[in-house]
């Protein structure tokens, strides 16, 4: 970011009815590198002021006419950026001082010290200069700031230090770590960091949900295998390694991984190599690897179901995808791109959330995340006979209503994010009247993943906790 520019050269302008005065002050300041103007009173003053756009203005406290005071209440009530600096005599100190009230950046007093003015003059344009790198900051700060990114959307803080991450690491070798709660996008980011890539992007992008497989399936699926390794292998079959070769393989659900897939799994990451399932032909991976997961792997370390070495190894690179309730002015947006989206499958013209709807879904908790957020308003575009989306549109309004947002009250974070999250797969279960296949198609899970999530907060299929 460059923000060095040539520098200004400020404008001053010096007013004071003696003429020795006024000239002494026009060479001091014109020797120092400024550009200045001259005149006898306000009523000349003005005019140059309005037309010369003068960054200081240094005027004697006593003028015919019109006083200093005047004059500065003048300059204040039309530029109130101009800084002005008053002259004055012993007699007439309490004056300037009560010139500052009326906003008088500072005085001096007669005879004038020439290294006085000019110190109080830099100051002031120090103070300009700093004011100016602030804004020209603010305006390049808002002109990289980015309101979507590779099918992401949101501008956010925590969105743009995402967006940062993925132009750092996109080029790079790194493997990649990003974990967040379900229904945040990590699939987004894999896919972004990917299509960043200038080496890879033309290559294939393979994604395998691991939790949505058996260890024998996975492990097929992933380094492939020989006719006969195992039952129903009735020919070979190449594995997403080899089938990504050049390209990306993004693992999602990693902790899904058992301890014997993880050795292996180590051992690409470690030395680049791998055999098909039934075979003893060692064969070169070049892929990048990508992995995500809802999970705390620290956890699962210390729990002894996940492997440290293959922790490190993966968490060399981290990108967390923030939770939607903490990126909350992002909703507005996220929500207009889907009803855009939605509105167009379904051959309708709903444009935008009614300020009540709005105020819903800003103080709502969203357990779901954006998958949540995109369900309700499908729904909603389904429902709405107008243009806007209003409360009587949204399926289950009462959900929103009735939980506008969450504290902690004591309890850990830990149990405030489950909570909501357990409320709400009861909540779809009992309107899938517990259809497995259903509800994780509803939550946009797989079904091990939600039997994963069923077993964790103890839910039965009657809907009550064991006893």
């Amino acid at each position: 970011m460059n923000l060095m520019r040539e520098k200004k050269k400020y404008k001053i302008l010096v007013v004071d009815d003696e003429p020795l005065i006024r000239e002494s002050l026009y060479e001091i300041l014109r020797i120092e590198g400024y550009y200045v103007q001259m005149a006898q009173n306000a009523d000349e003053a003005l005019p140059l002021v309005e037309k010369n756009g003068f960054d200081i203005v240094v005027t004697d406290f006593k003028l015919p006419r019109k006083s200093g005071t005047e004059l500065l209440k003048a300059i204040k009530g039309g530029h109130p950026r101009v800084e002005v600096i008053m002259i004055t005599g012993y007699g007439s100190i309490e004056g300037a001082v009560e010139a500052m009230k009326f906003g008088a950046y500072d005085y001096i007093t007669k005879p004038i010290n020439d290294n006085e003015i000019k110190f109080i003059i830099r100051k002031i344009v120090e103070k300009m200069e700093i004011v100016e790198e602030n804004r020209t900051l603010k305006e390049i700060i808002a002109k990289e700031r980015r309101s979507s990114f590779c099918s992401m959307i949101g501008s956010s803080a925590k969105m743009q230090n995402v967006y940062h991450i993925i132009d750092s690491v996109a080029s790079t070798n790194a493997t990649i770590l990003i974990t967040g709660e379900s229904g945040t996008g990590k699939g987004l980011i894999a896919r972004a960091i990917h299509e960043n890539d200038a080496a890879r992007k033309d290559k294939p992008f393979v994604e395998v949900s691991c939790g949505a497989l058996s260890e024998t399936l996975l492990e097929s699926e992933l380094f492939g295998h020989v006719k006969g390794a195992f039952t129903g292998a009735i020919k070979d079959k190449k594995g997403r390694f080899e089938y990504a070769d050049g390209g990306t393989v993004f693992l999602d659900e990693i902790d899904a991984f058992s301890l014997g897939l993880q050795v292996k799994l180590l051992r690409v990451l470690q030395d680049g190599v791998f055999e098909k399932v039934g075979d003893n032909v060692t064969l070169k991976s070049h892929v990048r690897i990508i992995v995500a997961t809802n999970q705390s792997l620290p956890e699962l370390v210390d729990e002894g179901k996940f492997r440290e070495d293959l922790y490190y190894r993966i968490n060399v690179i981290a990108i967390h995808t923030p939770p939607l309730r903490e990126r909350k002015e992002d909703i507005a947006m996220i929500a207009d791109y889907f009803l855009e989206k939605y509105s167009r499958i379904n051959n309708k013209k709903v444009t935008g959330l009614s300020d009540e709807v709005l105020k819903l879904f800003q103080g709502y908790f969203w357990p779901g995340n954006v998958r949540e957020l995109e369900n309700a308003i499908e729904g909603a575009v389904i429902m709405s006979k107008t243009g806007v989306v209003n409360k009587r549109d949204i399926p289950n309004i009462e959900k929103f209503e009735s939980r506008p947002g969450k504290t902690v009250d004591g309890k850990s974070l830990k149990k405030v994010v489950e909570e909501p999250e357990k409320e709400h797969i009861v909540s779809v279960l009992n309107e899938c009247n517990w259809s497995r296949s259903k509800t994780a198609a509803a939550l946009g899970v797989n079904r091990t993943t939600l039997y994963n999530k069923m077993k964790k907060y103890n839910i039965l299929d009657d809907g009550q906790k064991d006893p």
